[in-house]
């Protein structure tokens, strides 16, 4: 197999072919299958580590360029408004000229873009990259989502699935601590971080793996789900709102809060190691009872941890830990949310609530630096964490409403908790979601 898309066969004839070949032959396959997926998990990885860099390094710079606060949280807002609208876009691109090429080209627009913010520093050039940027990873994730869906079996699919949320979080995490390279003030980070995206293309390009088909979601309404299962909505509009200004205006805080570049590594870096090490067994939790109880329990648990630092010293061990269980409790509660949603809607409808919880979640992550910035502007530095405390409390309230209102969905018709990454993109999600799904349908 190569990696030339215009002369792939289709994935129904290898597939036939797989199944009339004697047993001898299937070595190959699996050892081609397993090159191919750690091809692209080490391409999904590499981007990962250099948007987690790109990202935290744009926080602090802002603050040393003396960019204002609403200056800031706009620019940080157009990077989830790219990735909002580059979902779409690498759809019917996929379609038009297949995934290498797809792949290929946003990478080096990704990496093109990372340099142009160190050439040119100011908000508006900024925006702009930062819109780029969004687009781009959005695509990418899109590519890279679509090639492992299509690689797993039923035998292996929970695990890709659990091993891509791991590298894509553990990823974005390790990018923080590549902060302490150089000076945020220089070019040398913005390059690094160029570097690490261009580098994305090495493996991908050089792996066997074939184009898979493309799935275009059958449409449906926000309204129409918001009728079925409520809570599926709200929960990852707010969720996106939390991670949002997490991720956009994080880094602004830290600065300004005085941390220093380390500092502030282990600061943004913390949440998304505790987002890692707690997702597996809340999801194992939520399995065995009653899901909302498990999703209010998070949301509270991510509202104490973010009120509790306010009282703690920026900087201090107490406050890293207390970060590592804000994104421990926070992160978890997206996948909670599809799965929840999951449990209430029927097979068929699969792929197009998980568009419409996507849309949601990249409609809240724009407001969230928005948020996160006014609350800094007019209150003060610590109100940073006052947009945690009121995202995931309004979660909360909204679970507590729900739970004293409506009646729980009979645990024999809970499905199974699906580990996905907050910007998974809303076809692998839909695909994931239905070969997982363990209840016999309605």
């Amino acid at each position: 197999m190569t990696a030339d898309l215009s002369s792939a066969a289709p994935a129904s004839v290898a597939v036939e072919q797989a199944a009339h070949a004697p047993a001898t032959q299937h070595r190959p396959r699996r050892s081609s299958t397993a090159a191919a997926s750690w091809a692209l998990f080490t391409g999904i990885g590499l981007l990962m580590v250099g948007n987690g860099l790109h990202g935290t390094l744009l926080g602090i710079r802002s603050e040393y360029e003396g960019f204002s606060t609403v200056a800031t949280g706009l620019v940080m807002t157009c990077y989830f408004v790219g990735f909002l609208a580059g979902s779409r876009v690498a759809v019917r691109a996929l379609r038009a000229v297949g995934h290498v090429r797809v792949f290929s080209a946003l990478a080096s627009m990704a990496s093109t873009a990372t340099l142009v913010h160190a050439l040119t520093v100011t908000p508006i050039t900024w925006g702009l990259m930062r819109f780029t940027t969004g687009l781009c990873m959005a695509g990418l994730y899109v590519v890279v989502e679509s090639w492992i869906n299509d690689l797993a079996t039923n035998a292996t699919r929970g695990r890709l699935l659990a091993l891509y949320m791991v590298v894509t979080m553990g990823g974005i995490a390790g990018g923080q601590f590549l902060l302490n390279l150089a000076d945020p003030r220089g070019f040398e980070l913005f390059v690094i971080a160029s570097v690490l995206v261009s580098l994305a293309l090495v493996p991908v390009s050089l792996s066997g793996a074939s184009s898979p088909p493309t799935t275009i979601s059958a449409p449906m309404s926000i309204s129409e789900l918001a009728r079925i299962v409520p809570t599926g909505i709200a929960n990852s509009c707010l969720v996106g709102m939390a991670h949002g200004s997490l991720l956009g205006m994080g880094a602004v805080y830290a600065t300004r809060a005085g941390l220093t570049p380390a500092q502030t590594a282990f600061f943004m870096g913390a949440p998304m190691v505790g987002g890692v090490v707690l997702q597996f067994p809340i999801g194992l939790v939520s399995d065995r009872v009653s899901r909302r109880a498990v999703m209010l329990a998070v949301a509270l648990g991510a509202t104490l941890a973010a009120g509790a630092l306010l009282a703690v010293p920026a900087g201090s061990a107490t406050s890293y830990l207390l970060m590592f269980l804000v994104g421990g409790f926070s992160f978890p509660l997206y996948s909670l949310g599809i799965a929840y949603t999951n449990d209430w809607i029927e097979p068929e409808q699969l792929m197009g609530a998980s568009s419409v919880l996507v849309t949601m979640n990249g409609l809240g992550a724009i407001m969230g630096p928005l948020l996160s910035a006014a609350l800094i502007l007019f209150l003060g530095t610590g109100m940073f964490f006052v947009a945690l405390i009121l995202t995931h409390g309004a979660i909360a309230l909204y679970l507590f409403y729900r739970i004293v209102s409506r009646e729980a969905l009979p645990m024999s018709r809970q499905g199974r908790f699906l580990p996905i990454p907050a910007r998974a993109s809303a076809t692998v999600i839909g695909q994931l979601a239905g070969k997982l799904r363990s209840r016999d349908p309605r």
